[in-house]
C-alpha cells in the first residue's frame, strides 16, 4: 500500500526557499575553484584585457600546464606527494587495523590501560620541539620517511575503527574459528571484507592528510628535492619571482603571467583529490556513522 503525500502551497514555498539557499551556497563554494581553473587556462593577452578577472575566456591555452610540468621542481614535488600519499596511507591502514582489532576484544589483557594511554595522546601532546628532536635523533630528518612515520596512527581514526569492529557480529568470527581460522586469517578473510566502509573512510582521512602535508614538510625537510607539493605551492605563492622558484625561462613569463602559472599549480595540487573523492563518497557517511556509534 503506497501513500501519496500532497504538499501544500506553504510547503512548496519553503522547499523553493531551501533549494534556492542551497544553490546559492553551492555556487559560492564552487566559484573559487572555477575561477582558478579558468585563469589557469586563459592566455596572457586576455587576462590583461579583462583587468585580471576572467569569467569565461574567448581563447584557451594549456601553456601554463606545459611549463609547470617542464619545470624541475613541480614534477619532483608531485612525485614526493604521491609517494607519501600511497605508501603513507597504506601503512596507516595496516598499523591502525592491526592495533584496533585486538583492542576491540574485551578479553585482551591490559586493554583498558592501553586504550587510556592512547586516548591520553589525543588530549595531551608533547609539543612540536620534542617531536622535532625525536625525529632528528632517530635519523629521519631530511628523509621522505619524516613525512610518514611521525603520526603513523591517528587516535581518532583508531577509535572509530575499534568501535566498528566491536559492532561486527560475534557469531561470524566464532564460525570462522570453528572452521579453523586463526586471528590473522579471521581478520583478513572475515573482518576486513565486512569493514570496507570504515576502511574507505579512514583511508580517505589519511590520504587527504598526506596529500595536504605541509607542517612536516616545513619542520623536517630542508632539501628542496624532498619537499611535498603543498610546501612548494606556498613558496610559489609567496615569492615575487616565480621564474627563480620554478627555474623558468624569462621568455615564458613574457608569454604567461605569474598568476596563470600559479593557478595551474593550484589545480595540479587539488585535482587528484577531487577526482578520487566521489568514488569513496558512498562509504564516507556510512563508515563514519557506523564507526562512531557503539551498539
Amino acid at each position: 500500500m503506497s501513500f501519496i503525500i500532497h504538499k501544500t502551497k506553504k510547503d512548496k514555498v519553503i522547499d523553493a526557499c531551501i533549494y534556492t539557499v542551497l544553490t546559492v551556497a553551492a555556487l559560492v563554494t564552487l566559484f573559487p575553484l572555477y575561477y582558478v581553473i579558468i585563469v589557469s587556462l586563459t592566455p596572457y593577452i586576455e587576462v590583461l584585457k579583462n583587468g585580471g578577472f576572467v569569467i569565461w575566456p574567448e581563447h584557451w591555452t594549456l601553456q601554463a600546464y606545459k611549463e609547470v610540468f617542464q619545470s624541475a621542481r613541480i614534477p619532483q614535488a608531485l612525485k614526493i606527494t604521491v609517494f607519501i600519499t600511497i605508501v603513507g596511507t597504506t601503512l596507516n591502514l595496516v598499523v591502525t587495523t592491526l592495533l584496533a582489532y585486538p583492542l576491540a576484544k574485551k578479553s585482551v589483557p591490559g586493554r583498558n590501560f592501553i586504550l587510556m594511554a592512547i586516548f591520553f595522546t589525543m588530549i595531551f601532546s608533547g609539543g612540536i620541539i620534542p617531536l622535532y628532536m625525536v625525529v632528528r635523533s632517530i635519523g629521519l630528518y631530511d628523509s621522505v620517511w619524516a613525512l610518514i612515520v611521525p603520526g603513523m596512527v591517528s587516535t581518532f581514526n583508531l577509535l572509530i575503527v575499534k568501535t566498528y569492529f566491536e559492532n561486527l557480529p560475534v557469531e561470524v568470527e566464532e564460525a570462522a574459528r570453528v572452521d579453523g581460522c586463526g586471528e590473522l586469517a579471521t581478520l583478513w578473510r572475515i573482518v576486513l571484507p565486512l569493514s570496507a566502509p570504515i576502511m574507505a573512510t579512514i583511508g580517505l582521512f589519511y590520504g587527504v592528510t598526506h596529500w595536504n602535508e605541509y607542517f612536516k614538510g616545513i619542520f623536517y625537510i630542508s632539501d628542496k628535492t624532498l619537499m611535498p607539493m603543498q610546501v612548494v605551492l606556498r613558496s610559489m605563492i609567496q615569492t615575487p619571482n616565480i621564474s627563480t622558484e620554478l627555474s623558468l625561462n624569462s621568455l615564458v613569463l613574457d608569454a604567461l603571467p605569474p598568476e596563470t602559472i600559479k593557478m595551474a599549480v593550484v589545480v595540479v595540487a587539488t585535482l587528484p583529490m577531487l577526482i578520487i573523492y566521489p568514488f569513496l563518497q558512498k562509504y564516507f557517511v556510512k563508515g563514519t556513522m557506523l564507526g562512531s556509534i557503539k551498539g
